[in-house]
């Protein structure tokens, strides 16, 4: 965003085009998602992923290629379906063709695999800095990864468990064949056709196969309400915290995950709090020889520092003194003559925060912050939401978590920069920081753990009378005539 704003002026002065740009991805996720669940179920899981690469790979051209601010906002809205319809598929897909006993191994993989494609695309961003047309570069190569799983995903067979739904038997023991060995095949069938055939006797009499039918039915039932409101709180609690599940408990994890998201945003918060009460002044003696490149709002009168400078306005920012940016600098008006006469001056160019020397801790933190969140809540509402659900709701219930994440990323996305602007980074952080807190109440209120149950044990949980989400469910042999048994956490 900092690349393309140097070459559009618009985004130079205009906050709320700016929050646009980046909020238009998760309002396509939103509209992705949502079509997802839908795919996932009439079509499939596999062309639902193909389906979403397209999408990817024409928003990736479309941006490397725009003219203006606005086509940029269109390639985002198709880079958007294509995130929308993946973030929902994918663990649902990789649950469906996985062994009960590493299914949740392979979900946080993927997981952890979009954190170091994060990682990647801030290396790759990197090296295309000091590129002619940098931004155009940055984004354009985004289609390549889109490409080469378009490609992969030619070669990888449909879900089994949807494939049998659609009475395509023989498609299925293959699949199941190259997935689990020898011994255990003929028992997976089995158990899936007692599965589907229990499933297909409940949907018989409502008519579910419309969207319609399987809303009122998937909300008519107390299992898929509570699983329903699970998943929700999870997917909205990923978004608002700001951003090993195989060893630890799913649930677990999660609440370690918040504990550690909201201890590393209360030290963000003090840490811009601390540089913001520290930086450098606004020197008259540095300002008066810039002449009409002044900030319009600035007052030679008034004690300023670089933070009052900077929210004085948009159009302000500050000009570092030469040789040392935590000495008085200039506030001036922000254009590009200003930039470019600032930078001939051997200074640093300030819009969007203050030198300072906390940078490092605030480094730390955010370091720290997103070790605590990506094992956690960054993978766990995503393994959460492939195992909560009945089969038969499974992809219309994840199309409304899904949908329940986009939108909260959305509200974040949005109003970010609005709020750091008016608030200020510490206060923005510490709200954050609060939200956080609240999340770790509500998901350990209503959460429930998951790891090592099959689906019909998730499901005979949540439909039992003695229902806890903050306490392990054992299932227990039906032959003691008891239902289910329960232990603390």
């Amino acid at each position: 965003l900092l690349f393309i704003r140097d070459d559009f002026i618009e985004l130079q002065k205009n906050t709320t085009l700016r929050e646009t740009i980046v909020s238009m991805v998760v309002a396509g996720a939103i509209v992705g998602a949502g079509l997802g669940g839908w795919m996932n179920d009439r079509f499939g899981r596999r062309p639902s992923l193909i389906i979403a690469d397209v999408l990817f790979l024409a928003g990736a051209a479309i941006m490397a290629f725009a003219p203006s601010p606005a086509v940029i906002i269109v390639g985002r809205v198709f880079v958007g379906l294509g995130v929308g319809m993946a973030s929902m598929t994918a663990p649902l897909y990789i649950s469906e063709v996985s062994p009960a006993r590493i299914r949740g191994a392979l979900v946080s993989t993927n997981g952890l695999l979009i954190t170091g494609g994060q990682f990647m695309a801030y290396l790759i961003n990197l090296a295309f800095t000091k590129v002619p047309g940098t931004w155009r570069w940055m984004l354009g190569i985004a289609g390549f990864p889109a490409l080469l799983q378009f490609i992969l995903m030619l070669t990888l067979p449909e879900s089994p468990r949807w494939l049998y739904r659609q009475g395509r038997k023989e498609e299925t023991a293959a699949i199941l064949r190259k997935i689990y060995p020898a011994n255990e095949v003929e028992e997976e069938i089995e158990s899936l056709r007692k599965l589907v055939e229990d499933e297909m006797v409940l949907e018989g009499s409502i008519g579910e196969q419309s969207v319609f039918g399987k809303l009122k039915k998937a909300f008519g039932s107390k299992v898929v309400r509570r699983g329903l409101m699970a998943g929700v709180i999870v997917q909205v609690a990923q978004q608002f915290v700001g951003i090993n599940t195989v060893m630890v408990g799913r649930r677990r994890l999660m609440l370690l995950s918040l504990v550690g998201i909201v201890v590393w945003l209360a030290v963000l918060g003090s840490t811009f709090l601390r540089a913001a009460h520290n930086a450098p002044p606004v020197s008259d003696v540095e300002t008066r020889p810039f002449a009409n490149q002044t900030c319009p709002e600035y007052n030679p009168n008034v004690h300023w520092s670089c933070m009052d400078c900077l929210r004085a306005a948009s159009t302000c920012g500050f000009c570092a003194h030469e040789g040392n940016a935590l000495r008085p600098g200039a506030c001036l008006a922000l254009n590009n003559e200003t930039r470019g006469v600032c930078h001939a001056d051997h200074r640093e160019f300030y819009s969007e925060g203050c030198p300072n020397k906390y940078g490092w801790l605030a480094l730390l933190a955010l370091a720290a912050y997103i070790v605590s969140y990506s094992p956690g809540m960054g993978t766990v509402p995503w393994i959460v939401n492939s195992e909560i659900y009945p089969l038969r709701f499974r992809g219309i219930c994840g199309g409304i978590a899904a949908v329940a994440n986009w939108v909260s990323n959305l509200i974040v996305t949005q109003t970010f920069l609005t709020l750091t602007k008016a608030l200020g980074s510490a206060a923005t952080f510490l709200l954050f920081c609060g939200v956080s807190f609240m999340a770790l109440i509500v998901v350990f209120l209503t959460v429930p753990e998951t790891k090592g149950l099959q689906f019909k044990e998730v499901e005979k949980m949540l439909g039992s009378k003695n229902y806890r989400p903050w306490k392990r469910y054992h299932p227990e042999a039906p032959t003691k005539g008891r239902e289910i048994g329960v232990a603390m956490l």
